[in-house]
């Protein structure tokens, strides 16, 4: 590995939390931040600025959660219905105690996920399974670029607050109102597309970019849509896959990707 790019890893205690929301608050651009509390909070650490926790959530017809168990005798695993996120923020004196915020991108009632997440009150219970480690931001670089569209904000805002370093974050969101959930600060270049072409757009300002060999890039979004900038980057300009950290966090036409599946399967290097 590149030095500069060398990221420190932490394991955590595999652990599962029944949780309860504790508040439910609206965001701009259609996010909601739910913020959860409970005993079982304690300890609870998530350092990395992409870190990402699994959330269980009830069956919309039981109100049963479900997490998987090992299958004995034959039988299968219980059915779950999980997402991954990036858990915002934790405090462990909150003003319920232990808290832990994570932001929800609505999109409608049809996934269970936003479902719950949209009529979420306090007192809702929810399961949430990790992180299992943590890699912690490059200490060595000069500067970052991140790239991310609306599922992305949470970790680009994790990012900001972890680099001491300039940082041009390229955000392609589906409402301008979502310009809002991130602030403007000395060395920080936020661009925004909100247009019917953002896709493109953002692209393009990719390519305008020059990024030197001491320039972290980190992108997260739409896995498809990361493909040809991941492409660009990797192989285009040559830069070492070290030097470009990619998580496809959804995908159109599939339910639940996985978190850890290459964001372009012909080329998962």
């Amino acid at each position: 590995m590149t030095p500069r790019f060398e990221r420190e890893r932490v394991r955590h205690e595999p652990r599962r939390r029944r949780l309860r929301v504790v508040r439910s608050t609206s965001l701009p651009s259609g996010l909601v931040r739910i913020t959860l509390g409970g005993e079982e909070l304690a300890g609870f650490a998530a350092a990395g600025p992409a870190d990402h926790v699994k959330v269980f959530f009830p069956d919309p017809t039981t109100g049963e959660i479900a997490t998987p168990v090992p299958a004995e005798r034959g039988e299968a695993p219980a059915a779950a219905i999980s997402r991954d996120y990036t858990p915002l923020a934790f405090r462990a004196d909150g003003e319920s105690g232990g808290e832990l915020d994570i932001d929800f991108v609505l999109h409608g009632t049809d996934g269970p996920a936003s479902a719950w997440a949209a009529s979420a009150k306090p007192g809702d219970e929810i399961v949430v399974a990790g992180p299992r480690g943590s890699a912690l931001a490059p200490g060595g670089i000069d500067a970052a670029v991140l790239v991310a569209d609306e599922t992305g904000l949470p970790a680009a805002r994790r990012w900001l607050d972890a680099l001491d370093v300039p940082v041009t974050a390229l955000l392609a969101v589906a409402d301008a109102a979502a310009t809002d959930y991130l602030d403007a600060a000395p060395g920080r270049t936020l661009r925004w597309f909100s247009g019917a072409e953002r896709q493109q757009e953002l692209e393009a300002a990719v390519r305008e970019l020059v990024i030197g060999e001491g320039v972290f890039v980190f992108l997260a979004g739409e896995a498809g849509s990361l493909v040809p900038i991941r492409r660009y980057l990797r192989h285009e300009l040559g830069l070492p896959k070290e030097q470009v950290d990619a998580h496809g966090y959804w995908k159109r036409g599939v339910v639940a990707l996985d978190h850890h599946a290459p964001i372009d399967p012909t080329d998962p290097d």
